[in-house]
């Protein structure tokens, strides 16, 4: 019988490791940095168990320790860093015993996961099993009772990371928005040829037998066909696909696009390949097609913002489900619903994304469709909607066919054309006459009757859906508010007989809608069920969690950092001070903040004071002092606009330029609207079209109700939004109305900033210490 093996004293601080296990995942490297900064800053040691479950097993070496420092950079860095592999040996118990028998002689207790179902089930299992395993150790003579005392359960915390967004009861995966991000911007780059030869395109990404990279790309670029393994299409569909190409090219569509998933099958189970899809174009329709496979560049490159900051924030939230774990309580994944981060039974999760492919492989498609993530049935409704013109079942009757007017007010902002879009599509689908307002309320009030063309006019379909991924406003945008000449604005509204009043924007876009409410009692012309949309980079609408644009300008600043941190990182002792946008509300730089690992960030909410400068420019100094080279040493600070009128970016840069005394040096940028960005993202691009038609299928509600009955119902002006983990209406008025409980006028906030809890954990990882944010008011 051979010797126990010695094992590490039991330490008086908890070991926390983490590995990363199956197919790489942009963002994996943020989850990765977020557990091992929490873990230590909670005062635990924390591992890395480098080449996934096939170090796990191996042991040795495979192990290490991982320091403050060791992570840094990791956020903009793409796939895993600690490696990744799939393990047959752990698959078998005997890998198992070894794996557990390499834990214990570590004196590692916890172990969180990053990857797919099958790493996690086999996590799941090693959980369930680690009694035994420990007993068997025992037996062996491989370890004694005594060794094993300390280690008597297992704690496992999974984090999902997958480009293909297949694990159920999470709305999304680590990952998966970056992959996303790689289609759209390859199909962005094909609709210009695909439009000067009139081409058509069939263009195949991953997923596996998951359609959500298929039904998003296929939203978020416009495409006219879409292939998925949950839904696959009805016996004929050869005619269905050629009879929708056939009319959208008669509408005087030039480019095709057909997205097929890599597991697109037929109702019989018969796989559907893109090149089946490509001859039944040319051949039908004499269609100059080409098949375009994206392959793997779908999972390489850096994380997008949405990535990063959503695996900084389960990493977190990882380690505080370690740390508050009882013995042998069930392990949990981090999951996320709309903007809120939860745990979800691990076991559950996978057996709902198991019984996906049982529903497919039994031909359930409804039941498959509805067990993915909350919304993909509801998107999936959408997408068919808006791309299958004249559908008699969508038409309404003629009584209840509205006159919608859409309208932009105040800055641009990624997600406002394809909102409209959204909006003028469903709007035709149903019967509903979409009617542009160009250029704001002053475009409203000035031009409305200018010859040849006027102000108020009808959107074609043609015309706005080329508007799917294009940036800015194209029926243009300004911060005028009806108040400049209400008279007039109720003259239009009589004279164009606007049934309903859409409105995109941000916090102008709010006053607005406000101010029309409660002009009601002097002009009948606005009793009418109005809505806002909210679109603004600064997210400080009332009511909701996001507002269109925002993403797409964390992205763009994340990028822009990124290219910054590489000058500072190449000088090693520089700091750079960037000024964000975002008016008088911090999200934009406190989410920034997360996804590069900003040092320290400066926002309204808090302000600025002399001792606040003081505590961050000593602790620079002191970071510096102990830097040996080891690592390059680049730091960013970010500060909103509107954080101080006397320390402003320059000035800032400055005082921690002169304070350095030639240690290290410092320099401002300011990428001003640049901020605003150019293609909205994705992320823009599908939450624009979900929650269009959602507002369109609100104002059906109201459909043939008097003037009276619509002023009489608060919920006649909302605001739509994402509450947690819901999509909501919100009203302006009444007692509990957004304006009376929500609404910071002087400031052009929320009262309620859900992201300001936050706020702290950019000092947390960044290893500011702690009170440093406070100033002196605080």
């Amino acid at each position: 019988m051979a010797a126990p093996t010695p094992v590490a004293a039991p330490a008086k601080q908890r070991r926390i490791a983490v590995l990363t296990s199956g197919g790489d995942a942009p963002g994996m490297n943020g989850a990765v940095r977020a557990v091992i900064r929490m873990s230590i800053h909670c005062g635990c040691e924390a591992y890395a168990v480098h080449e996934g479950y096939d170090g796990l097993v191996q042991g040795g070496d495979y192990f290490r320790q991982m320091f403050w420092e060791d992570v840094r950079g990791w956020l903009s860095r793409g796939g895993t860093l600690i490696g990744s592999a799939r393990c047959k040996a752990f698959r078998e118990r005997e890998g198992r015993l070894k794996a557990a028998k390499n834990m214990v002689i570590r004196g590692i207790d916890a172990l969180i996961v990053c990857g797919g179902d099958g790493s996690l089930t086999g996590a799941d299992i090693f959980r369930s099993e680690w009694p035994g395993l420990l007993e068997e150790l025992v037996k062996n003579g491989e370890l004694s009772s005594k060794q094993i005392e300390p280690f008597k359960s297992l704690n496992i915390v999974g984090l999902v990371g997958s480009i293909d967004n297949d694990m159920s009861l999470t709305d999304a995966t680590i990952g998966c928005y970056s992959s996303l991000h790689r289609i759209c911007e390859a199909v962005d780059e094909v609709f210009d040829t695909a439009s000067s030869h009139q081409r058509g395109f069939v263009i195949e990404v991953m997923g596996r037998h998951c359609g959500w990279l298929a039904l998003m790309s296929a939203i978020s670029t416009g495409a006219d066909w879409l292939f998925i393994p949950e839904m696959p299409p009805r016996d004929g569909w050869e005619d269905d696909m050629c009879d929708i190409i056939t009319q959208n090219r008669r509408r005087g569509k030039r480019r095709t696009i057909v997205i097929i998933a890599e597991g697109a099958q037929d109702s019989h189970l018969e796989k559907i390949t893109s090149n089946k899809v490509k001859d039944i174009l040319s051949d039908r329709l004499q269609l100059d097609t080409r098949v375009t496979v994206l392959g793997h560049t779908q999972r390489g490159g850096a994380a997008c913002a949405y990535d990063r900051w959503l695996a900084t924030l389960q990493g977190i939230e990882a380690v505080k489900a370690v740390l508050e774990a009882k013995p042998g309580s069930p392990s949990p994944i981090i999951t996320i619903r709309e903007n809120k981060i939860e745990r979800t039974s691990l076991v559950e999760a996978v057996r709902v994304t198991k019984s996906v492919s049982e529903a497919i492989a039994k031909k359930d498609f409804a039941t498959a469709m509805a067990l993915r993530d909350s919304e993909f049935m509801a998107l999936h409704r959408a997408y068919i909607n808006t791309t299958t013109p004249h559908h008699p079942k969508l038409l309404l009757p003629e009584a209840k066919r509205m006159r919608i007017a859409i309208i932009h007010v105040g800055a641009p902002a990624g997600g406002m054309n394809p909102a409209t879009r959204g909006a003028v599509a469903y709007c035709l689908a149903r019967g509903h006459t979409p009617i542009g307002i160009y250029n704001g309320f002053p475009g409203l009030c000035r031009h409305h009757d200018d010859k040849p063309l006027g102000s108020v006019r009808e959107v074609k379909w043609l015309e706005s859906d080329s508007w799917v991924n294009e940036g800015g406003s194209e029926i243009g945008t300004n911060r005028g508010l009806p108040s400049e000449d209400m008279e007039t604005t109720a003259k239009c509204f009589e004279l164009y007989k606007f049934d309903a009043l859409f409105v995109i924007g941000g916090f102008e876009a709010f006053t607005a809608v406000s101010q029309l409410r409660k002009a009601r009692k002097d002009y009948d012309a606005f009793k009418i069920p109005m809505i806002q949309l909210p679109a603004t980079i600064s997210n400080n609408v009332p009511g909701t969690e996001y507002s269109l644009g925002s993403d797409t300008c964390l992205n763009t600043l994340v990028n822009f950092c990124d290219v910054i941190r590489q000058s500072a990182s190449s000088s090693r002792r520089r700091v750079f001070v960037i000024e964000t946008q975002g008016g008088r509300s911090g999200y934009i730089a406190t989410i920034a903040g997360l996804s590069v690992g900003a040092y320290a960030v400066y926002i309204p909410e808090e302000g600025i004071s002399i001792k606040m400068l003081a505590n961050d420019i000593e602790n620079l100094r002191k970071s510096f002092a102990t830097d040996r080279g080891a690592n390059h040493a680049g730091k960013i600070i970010l500060r909103n606009e509107r954080a101080s009128a006397t320390y402003t970016t320059q000035v800032i840069a400055d005082m921690i330029k002169e304070e350095a005394k030639g240690r290290f040096e410092s320099r401002s940028a300011v990428p001003g609207h640049f901020q605003q960005g150019g293609k909205p993202s994705p992320m823009d691009r599908i939450r624009a079209l979900r929650m269009s038609l959602k507002c369109i299928q609100h104002f059906e509600e109201y459909a043939g109700k008097s003037p009276d009955e619509i002023v009489a119902d608060d919920m006649s002006t909302v605001v739509i939004g994402i509450r947690g983990s819901e999509v909501v209406f919100s009203p302006l008025g009444g007692k509990d109305g957004l304006e009376a409980t929500d609404t910071d006028w002087e400031h052009r906030r929320p009262k309620n900033e859900f992201w300001l809890k936050f706020r702290e954990m950019v000092d947390t990882l960044s290893g500011r210490p702690d009170g440093h944010h406070k100033t002196d008011d605080a």
